[in-house]
């Protein structure tokens, strides 16, 4: 079965850290640019950071510094680590896999960050 499983995701204190992994089955990720997007409530689906299959990564600015997404192709996951977690970042987080005309989605994993 083809699929993304997200996890990771919890409830932190500002200022926490966590760690979201998607382990991908069915297929190889090797080949795949592989992202973590994120959905607020009531917002609309943004980019927070991209790995390309050579190991380049870009983020959203507001992520800057603040988070870092890796890869391990013998594990078929992809990872990212959040530090210094503000409320804004609050919001389901989704993975994504693409792969020229090809692409897949997780099912999303909820962060939620509040005093």
């Amino acid at each position: 079965q083809v699929q993304l499983v997200e996890s990771g995701g919890d409830s932190v204190q500002p200022g926490g850290s966590l760690r979201l992994s998607c382990a991908a089955s069915g297929f190889s990720i090797s080949s795949y640019a592989m992202s973590w997007y994120r959905q607020a409530r009531g917002k609309e689906r943004e980019l927070v950071a991209r790995i390309n299959s050579g190991g380049s990564t870009n983020y959203a600015d507001s992520v800057k510094g603040r988070f870092t997404i890796s890869r391990d192709n013998d594990k078929n996951t992809v990872y990212l680590q959040m530090n210094s977690l503000r409320p804004e970042d609050t919001a389901v987080y989704y993975c994504f896999a693409s792969l020229l005309g090809t692409s897949r989605w997780g099912q999303g994993t909820q962060v939620t960050v509040s005093s």
